[in-house]
């Protein structure tokens, strides 16, 4: 008789494999189709190798996910766990908002609700009234996926960190390009820096949610007339 993952490994030993499958590039959510500004700043020449693309990748994940995306994320997180929809709701309007640019917002729908539909697929109730949720961002359908696998809130916020880094880097291997091996150094710098950033977002106030970089919102809105594309933003 087959058996369940569940009734043969411990439920930490659970908890990791279902992170790990929920940052896998395996996850049916389209994420590579997308570089979130990247590719006009390669087209500008603000990215042309690998230690300005260390440099691009670093820094949107020190002053925007950590400021933005992450304490968000913790408190989407906490709201799933309480079953708390109000909450839900407001952090998931408030997140679309922050958005810079239409592509990114438009960027946001379309892994929301990919990740909404996947889970509703895999028998999350919860998951399928976002499937067509004007604010069905990545984030808010990760947490939840977070909270109903287990996953501890500071394992989920260094997967959502590690997912997006993982992204970025295969989309500068392809643009700017680089080397398989260049991206594995970055990576490893990146590896050295989502606990820190986990750490910082976890202690924000309300207050201190939000973050100021127009080279974002520029390479974003500039990307959305740019002549020829690889990616979707």
């Amino acid at each position: 008789m087959a058996m369940s993952i569940d009734a043969i490994v411990a439920p930490a030993d659970v908890s990791l494999l279902r992170l790990m499958q929920l940052v896998s590039p395996a996850l049916p959510v389209g994420a590579y189709a997308y570089s979130q500004g990247l590719e006009h700043a390669v087209c500008a020449g603000w990215v042309r190798d690998e230690a300005t693309a260390a440099e691009w990748i670093g820094g949107l994940l020190d002053h925007a996910l950590c400021r933005l995306d992450v304490p968000v994320l913790s408190r989407l997180h906490a709201a799933w766990m309480a079953e708390d929809c109000e909450q839900v709701e407001y952090w998931a309007a408030f997140l679309h908002a922050s958005r810079e640019s239409a592509e990114l917002q438009a960027e946001d729908r379309h892994l929301g609700g990919a990740l909404a539909r996947l889970l509703t697929d895999l028998e999350f109730s919860e998951a399928r009234p976002w499937i067509d949720h004007p604010c069905r961002g990545f984030a808010v359908l990760f947490a939840l996926a977070g909270v109903r696998w287990g996953i501890a809130v500071k394992e989920t916020l260094a997967g959502y960190l590690w997912t997006w880094a993982e992204n970025q880097v295969a989309a500068a291997i392809k643009l700017v390009p680089l080397g398989q091996t260049a991206g594995q150094r970055i990576l490893s710098r990146m590896i050295k820096r989502i606990p820190s950033a986990v750490e910082r977002a976890s202690g924000f106030g309300d207050e201190d949610i939000g973050f100021f970089t127009p080279g974002l919102g520029i390479a974003s809105a500039a990307h959305e007339t740019q002549y020829s594309r690889l990616f979707r933003s």
